[in-house]
Formats: structure tokens, sequence, C-alpha cells
């Protein structure tokens, strides 16, 4: 059975407001409401799996047939496509990121720009009644005194709800013009720039883009092969997200067969890596890798921290590669 990850907005307590956030989600501690006081709705929320929940709504979007790592709505001029903290200006990372975009898919928003209930009261605004926020998580350490007297820190996923702007009346939003896309190849020097920084060997020849571990180089078509520029860029993103895993990079990569259950995750890596940045960079854009949906669905419903293990390494290949720019 699917868990809803969904919460209304008279049910928004978080469920542990002391933890600080750690990778998952590069937020503020201003984004976890301080109130101690717990609602009836989140003790029963807390008995959730979250993992469990998370991957169930990945499987649900796998099978309607929507990617939840590509950006859902239009960039705009101001900031990048990644979802962000409306107050504190901080992107959410990680597993975040895929919840929230699908949410946005699902609702149909435009806006990147997220709240939690009580961020929205302290800026004067308020959530709609009856909106529907999304639950998002982060990772504390519960301190336990183990047989010898000693404290051990155990690791422990909590979860917290925040609002699009969309849902919320009374907010001071200012007009942000939509960033509009040509049909044919057009160079964008930004990401060229990005490409040449980041040390990679990218030559353009033939009709297959690939990582070549043994020459640590990228392989890609030449432009004229792509229906337009945002595709050629996409295609190198993945790519790029590739040649981190190299064993003097981020040791990701084990020189897994075509076709294994590694060579697929992998793949799924680099899907969600291209994404983020993508998002970062305001590049629209696909890469076809249709093909490795049953494969994933399958390793999805056997292991529920599956994709939380690949967002995690594709955001780390993100911040590797926003990390080589001068």
């Amino acid at each position: 059975m699917t868990h809803s990850i969904t919460t209304p907005a008279s049910h928004t307590k978080p469920f542990n407001e002391q933890a600080s956030l750690q990778a998952t989600s590069r937020l503020s501690k201003d984004d976890i409401s301080k109130s101690k006081t717990k609602s009836k709705s989140a003790k029963a929320f807390k008995k959730v799996d979250m993992y469990e929940a998370v991957t169930n709504k990945i499987i649900e979007a796998l099978e309607k047939g929507v990617k939840p790592w590509v950006c859902p709505w239009v960039k705009s001029s101001r900031g990048n496509g990644l979802p962000i903290n409306f107050d504190t200006k901080k992107s959410y990372s990680g597993i975040n990121v895929c919840l929230l975009w699908f949410a946005a898919f699902e609702a149909g928003f435009t806006s990147n720009q997220f709240l939690t209930y009580k961020q929205a009261q302290s800026l004067g605004a308020q959530v709609r009644k009856g909106e529907k926020g999304t639950n998002i998580i982060y990772y504390t350490n519960w301190e336990k005194e183990n047989a010898e007297g000693e404290k051990e820190n155990i690791p422990m996923i909590k979860s917290f709800t925040v609002f699009n702007i969309e849902q919320i009346e009374g907010l001071n939003i200012p007009e942000v013009a939509a960033i509009e896309e040509g049909s044919i190849f057009e160079s964008l020097d930004h990401v060229e720039i990005f490409l040449k920084n980041t040390g990679a060997k990218i030559t353009e020849q033939g009709a297959s883009a690939f990582y070549r571990p043994s020459t640590d180089s990228i392989t890609m078509p030449s432009r004229g092969r792509f229906s337009n520029h945002c595709d050629f860029y996409a295609t190198a993103l993945h790519e790029l997200t590739h040649w981190t895993g190299a064993k003097h990079r981020l040791d990701r990569i084990k020189g897994s067969r075509f076709g294994s259950d590694d060579y697929a995750f992998e793949e799924l890596i680099a899907e969600i890596g291209a994404s983020f940045l993508m998002a970062e960079l305001n590049v629209g854009g696909d890469v076809q890798h249709e093909s490795y949906i049953a494969s994933w669905l399958d390793r999805l419903k056997g292991d529920k921290r599956y994709v939380f293990k690949a967002a995690s390494a594709a955001s780390k290949a993100h911040q590797f590669l926003m990390g080589t720019q001068v």
C-alpha cells in the first residue's frame, strides 16, 4: 500500500524540532519549527517508515511515466530551478529535490519556492485553508547509552512539512520573467564555461554519448545531431555526472557490466545528478533512458533505500562539479 506524504495545512508540526540538519537538505535551522507541541497526526505520522513512504512516492511517479527527478517548472531569470526556501533562499538538496519536484508536477506549481507553516506566519502570510503540504526529510542523531555506559549516536530520519508559495496568501512575491528557449541550437556561454572549468576531456564525434573510464574521457555526438541545444547540454551533464565517479574523484564506478543492476544504478545517479545540474544552470532538455525504468522499479520495490542512496550520490556529484568552478 502506498503511503501518502502530503499533509494538510492544519497538521504541520515537525517531529523533533531540536535536531540539526545534515547532508540531505541544505536548510537553515529556521526552516524547522521550534515548537515542542506534537499533534495527534504528527504522532501517527511518526510511525510511518519514511524510507518506505518516499520510495512508494517515487514508484508511483515512475508508474505514471513521470521521472520525479526532472525539474517540472519553467525556469526563471532569477535564481535556478532547484527548489529553494523562500525565506532563507537556501536550496534543498538530495532526495528532497525529487520530492518537491514531483509535488510541483502533481499540483501544477510554477514556483520553485517553499516555506514551512510557521515561516509563512512569521512573514505575515497564511497557508490557505485546505491546502496540503509536502513532507520532506532531514537526518539527525539520537544519543543513546549502550550496555557499557558509553554514549552512541544513532542516525535517524525525520520529516517536516513545507508549502509552495502558490499555496500561501499574503506574501510579497516579486514578478519574475521566464526564460524563453529557442528551437535552434544556441550556445549558452555560462554552460560552456561550466563544462570547460570542470577540466573534463570532452570530444565531439560519432553518434553516441558515453564516459570511458579507461581513458577518463567523455565522447559526445556532434552538436548538429541534437534536436536542440538543451538536449546537448543535458546529455553532457549526464556524462559529466558519470565522470565524477572515477576512482581519483568520488570513487563510485566499480567497472559494472552493461545491463547489470550496478550499471542501472549508476545510470539512475547520472539521471538525477544531471537534473540537479540542469536546474542549477537553468537548462532544460532531456536524456532518454526510459529503458532503465523497469530495472529501477524492480530495485525500488525490493530496496526502500535505493533511491535515497542514488539521490545522495547524485547530490555529491552535483556538489563536486560545482566545486570545480572558479
